[in-house]
């Protein structure tokens, strides 16, 4: 009997291994194949088996992966508690090589796949609120300063915990330095030997300083170092092998041989033994070896807190008071205290505390840490402001709209957070290769062992083991796990830091590849701050005011931005707005409702056809004037009869034109798809030396244009703003949400651009040609590092040179290995895009 199911959760091919092996141990399963690609399991079994025990097995195994039946899909809010569990401390915790994908944990520990140190996520939560406590009693924390309950002392401000990846960073650093203490003195024993007439033997026989050696080490193998030992076993334990099978191995072995010649000499032959009749130890391989690795981990941990560095700037933003107006008094409260409609003055200088719109005063505001433009914005009542931007020098005050993880700081970033930890398609490559590599470069040093012991010179054996150790530390795969995800990380980040928001690896990836870019017009190439520039009627029973309350009124129900002209205008001119029934969007056509007792359409042509309203000869040329000038005309019809039109006028974005020509200078064919009609479009397309336009195009035929592109071969990717563009924003191979756009289009899209105008598209291009030539520079470094490293570990040059690699040299090279890819990774952060 054979199943097919479907697993959720596996991001790599250890996960795909791990819920192989889960389900093979259920009762009566006979074989299970899980594969990857398909997210699918196939299993055998000898009788039916109820799915609920794969389910129960999946769980008790720490509930990271569900299965369900092919077609069904699994609970959206069990999967999102299951992505991103609570985190201990100030935030979850995941691996920096992201073997599992965005998988986190809830507190620090080793990577299950990899053995690396787990990082800490940075988030708002790790921002320490203003809290005070007593010197003599840390137990009393207040949120305000004053005086101890208890001893009456002033209280202090209580000091944010150092981050998990901080706490890391001095632990490993702790290590480091109690290695490098008992390491330096093995090495000066055991270089000793090079000198003629050592000194050292004046004060002590060879095996006994041997046996000094070995006390030495003990520190630095059992404490400093052991963790290294731990991740081998558990990677060999679990079949995940990593850089850490190779270092616990051979240094392992390096140092048990040497604890071995030293208990049981008589064992080995001469080849093994020195003049004095002492076996040759190696404890100063072993403990150098580790000593370096360690230091490895070190450089590492304090690079990665570089790599995230734009994140832990955008927290810097966040404000930690604000002061509230209750009652016309001013008082300053903690920013976790303020909830929606709150009342909130912001002073020249300070932080915008959350997200809201002006209601008192106007000012400038500097946006240039979330959008990347230099020039201060004006805003007055009524226009929007966002928690992290600074006031200039006048006061305002605000109304508290979106709070807490509801603000765009917010929202930006858990946005760069989810895109850092997601994989690149390249990294599959990556994965391949580190798949094999730990296998092969075990048995390679098995082959140099036998090679030398059996063609080396004497002592045969002494070469053999050295060379074999070699090739095992210098194999080092971590660089090559490094590669694609460090330049993920930085790069990220460096786009949140100029607006340009990523919310995956794949989109980086993919936007490198673009070779057409689809753009909707209202929003995208236009402000989408429309204008009433006129208001006419078509019948005598109704005069221009007449036809503006009806358009008013039957627009006070929509979100379009063309409605929200309208209605604006009709306040503006004092026009009655009136009760509306019934109401209607109709997508991609406009809108219907029923106004004392009339059925009232208002939209454009096919609005009209869906009406049963006919536009006549003369309605549609006195339109078409309008329209031959970019201008937008919507009809308005009263019970099956057009009895009048609003013209609506909407700016083309200063930085529409140039950044459209930079694109096409690119090569990128750059085709406009707009719901508005022909002659408007026509105008636009001039304008912006446009070739390639269509209009009057409904989501769907946004949809199908985005399809039969693919099925051309094309990379699309598609930029909008509105519902309306939602459908072909998911479709394409990247979509682009204006982030002053609707959160249906912003939801759909990979990218987001925070401020909203087509030059960010060009921004995210320069981004991803930069991540890109990164990420290949790095799996070049690391491919080609191992390439030639192992071979001359392996001793290759000795015939022809006689040059051989010290396993004390190749554990330094394998360490700076992963440390230079951080270190090119980290270019990125001054990348001109």
């Amino acid at each position: 009997m054979k199943h097919t199911y479907h697993i959720h959760g596996m991001t790599c091919g250890g996960c795909c291994a791990h819920v192989e092996n889960i389900l093979s141990k259920v009762e009566n399963v006979t074989h299970a194949d899980v594969n990857l690609e398909k997210s699918e399991a196939t299993i055998e079994m000898t009788s039916h088996i109820p799915i609920e025990k794969f389910q129960t097995a999946l769980k008790n195994d720490g509930g990271s992966y569900s299965i369900h039946k092919p077609g069904e899909e699994p609970d959206p809010a069990e999967l999102k508690k299951k992505k991103k569990p609570t985190g201990q401390g100030t935030g979850t915790f995941y691996c920096p090589m992201h073997c599992e994908g965005d998988k986190t944990y809830d507190k620090p520990g080793d990577c299950p796949v990899c053995g690396m140190d787990l990082v800490e996520e940075q988030n708002l939560s790790a921002l320490a609120s203003d809290q005070w406590t007593c010197p003599m009693h840390p137990e009393i924390v207040e949120d305000e300063a004053g005086a101890c309950p208890i001893c009456g002392m002033d209280l202090v401000p209580l000091e944010p915990d150092l981050s998990a990846e901080e706490k890391t960073y001095n632990k490993l650093l702790k290590k480091f330095w109690i290695a490098l203490a008992f390491t330096i003195p093995i090495f000066i024993i055991a270089m000793s030997e090079m000198i003629p007439n050592n000194p050292l033997y004046d004060v002590l026989d060879q095996k006994y300083w041997n046996w000094v050696q070995f006390g030495l080490s003990i520190p630095v193998v059992f404490y400093a170092t052991w963790m290294f030992f731990e991740r081998a076993y558990k990677s060999i334990l679990t079949w995940n092998l990593n850089m850490f099978t190779l270092v616990g191995i051979g240094a392992g072995v390096a140092w048990l041989f040497s604890v071995f010649g030293l208990l049981f000499p008589d064992f080995f032959p001469a080849q093994f033994k020195t003049e004095a009749g002492a076996v040759h130890v190696y404890f100063e391989a072993a403990t150098v070896i580790l000593t370096l690795v360690l230091m490895g981990q070190v450089l590492e941990a304090r690079a990665h807190s570089k790599t995230n560095s734009a994140i832990k700037s955008l927290l810097k933003l966040a404000p930690n008071k604000a002061i509230k107006v209750v009652d016309g008094e001013e008082i300053e409260v903690s920013i976790d205290k303020i909830e929606v409609n709150d009342i909130l003055k912001v002073k020249p200088g300070d932080k915008i505390p959350v997200d809201g719109s002006i209601t008192e005063g106007e000012s400038t505001i500097d946006e240039s840490m979330i959008t990347g433009e230099p020039i201060p914005v004006s805003k007055s009542v009524g226009d929007t402001v966002s928690s992290g931007t600074i006031n200039g020098n006048q006061s305002f005050l605000m109304k508290a709209e979106k709070v807490g993880s509801d603000t765009l700081l917010s929202q930006i970033i858990n946005l760069v957070n989810n895109a850092s930890r997601s994989r690149a398609p390249i990294q599959k490559l990556a994965d391949t290769v580190s798949g094999y590599f730990v296998p092969v470069v075990v048995i390679i040093a098995v082959l140099t062992f036998i090679a030398w012991s059996i063609w080396g010179p004497e002592p045969a054996y002494v070469y053999a083991l050295v060379n074999a150790i070699a090739v095992l530390i210098i194999a080092c795969p971590c660089a090559l796990g490094l590669a694609t995800p460090m330049s993920i990380m930085v790069g990220v980040g460096r786009g949140a830091q100029n607006g340009v928001l990523i919310k995956n690896a794949e989109a980086l990836e993919k936007m490198d590849k673009v070779d057409v870019l689809i753009i909707d017009k209202t929003g995208t190439i236009t402000e989408g701050k429309p204008t009433v520039e006129k208001v006419g009627s078509f019948n005598n029973d109704y005069d221009d005011r007449a036809v503006l309350k009806l358009i008013a009124s039957i627009n006070s129900n929509s979100e379009h931005p063309l409605a929200e002209a309208t209605v604006k205008y009709g306040k503006e001119q004092k026009t009655e707005i009136i009760k509306v029934d019934g109401f209607n969007a109709v997508t991609g056509k406009g809108v219907e409702a029923t106004l004392e007792n009339k059925q009232v359409a208002l939209g454009n042509p096919k609005m009209m056809e869906h009406a049963h309203a006919e536009i006549t000869s003369e309605m549609h040329d006195e339109a078409q004037t309008f329209q031959k000038q970019g201008k937008t005309v919507s009809f308005l019809s009263v019970d099956k009869l057009v009895i009048g039109y609003v013209v609506i006028g909407d700016k083309i974005k200063a930085t529409s034109a140039k950044a459209i020509k930079e694109l096409q200078d690119k090569g990128i064919e750059v085709m406009m798809l707009t719901g508005d009609n022909h002659d408007t479009a026509q105008a636009v397309a001039k304008e912006l030396n446009l070739a390639d336009f269509k209009a009057g195009m409904l989501p769907e035929d946004k949809l199908k244009e985005v399809e039969a592109l693919q099925k051309q071969g094309k990379i699309v990717a598609m930029a909008g703003d509105g519902i309306n563009d939602a459908p072909a924003l998911a479709k394409s191979d990247v979509g682009i949400a204006m982030g002053t756009g609707t959160d249906v289009a912003i939801e759909s899209a990979m990218i987001t651009l925070v401020k909203g105008d087509l030059h960010g598209i060009v921004k995210a291009r320069h981004l991803s040609v930069a991540v890109m030539k990164n990420i290949k520079q790095n799996l070049f470094f690391a491919l080609i590092y191992n390439t030639l490293g192992v071979p001359v570990a392996a001793g290759v040059l000795f015939p022809f040179f006689g040059l051989l690699l010290s396993p004390m040299i190749a554990a330094l090279a394998m360490s700076f290995s992963s440390v230079s890819v951080i270190a090119n990774a980290l270019r990125l952060r001054s990348a001109k895009i």
